[in-house]
């Protein structure tokens, strides 16, 4: 098992220098954060003693059961999953960023915790760009009114935007809902919106990291071509299906 983590791991981190130098980018602007849903901790563990630093969970509940057996490591956890307002004061317990804030009345409930608690916590908007019903995210056309939406909420500091892309086995398909992710930030950028400058793209996972790349995206989410694929018969990228 450590060999083979150890063995996709660099497979991953080649694919990576590859699509950077196919695209003309520096590879340090790509950070690789680890997509831990249902791995368990000593899996992780592997990753985390072979050099990588950032694991992403879905579920509040995976957070809570492998902490033991990882806080005594040096990592940053992000939430990438859909977030209940009722886990919230859970979920802080353990992550440094939320990437798929997705409305208002989430942004409202996170912003009064972390007030109670003191401290303020990195965020990304997550964005339906594959208009998928299956995926939650603000609509594209949301987006920009949101972030304006959002300086009341003094605690949340906007520091990217993620998506899921739409998958499919022909990347023609894929490339567009990846590319939509990076023009609704140029147009963030235009509006020139008090607060915000720079803005990372969180997209890119198994198998689109290298179009995700193309496009300018600078953390990928992988799982399944690290630890492999865990969901055998499940319709994995439906967020609405409970595991």
């Amino acid at each position: 098992m450590k060999e083979m983590i150890i063995s996709n791991l660099k497979e991953v981190h080649d694919r990576i220098e590859a699509a950077c130098k196919l695209s003309g980018r520096n590879p340090l602007d790509v950070q690789l954060l680890l997509a831990t849903k249902t791995v368990p901790a000593d899996k992780i563990r592997i990753a985390i003693e072979a050099g990588e630093t950032l694991i992403g969970e879905n579920k509040m509940q995976e957070l809570r059961d492998k902490d033991p057996g990882l806080k005594e490591l040096s990592i940053e956890r992000h939430f990438i999953g859909h977030l209940q307002t009722n886990k919230i004061k859970d979920v802080l317990k353990y992550v440094s960023c939320i990437q798929s804030l997705d409305r208002l009345s989430l942004a409202q409930e996170l912003d009064k915790q972390l007030q109670k608690e003191g401290r303020n916590l990195d965020v990304f908007i997550q964005i339906n760009t594959s208009f998928e019903e299956s995926k939650f995210g603000l609509k594209p056309d949301e987006v920009i009114s949101f972030i304006r939406e959002m300086k009341q909420y003094e605690t949340l500091k906007i520091k990217g935007l993620m998506t899921i892309g739409l998958l499919d086995v022909e990347k023609v398909k894929m490339q567009p809902s990846l590319r939509l992710l990076r023009e609704i930030r140029d147009e963030i950028y235009k509006a020139k919106i008090e607060g915000i400058s720079e803005l990372k793209l969180s997209m890119g996972m198994s198998q689109d990291l290298e179009l995700a790349i193309a496009e300018g995206s600078n953390l990928v989410r992988i799982g399944t071509s690290i630890f492999g694929n865990r969901f055998l018969g499940k319709e994995i990228w439906n967020e609405n299906i409970a595991e």
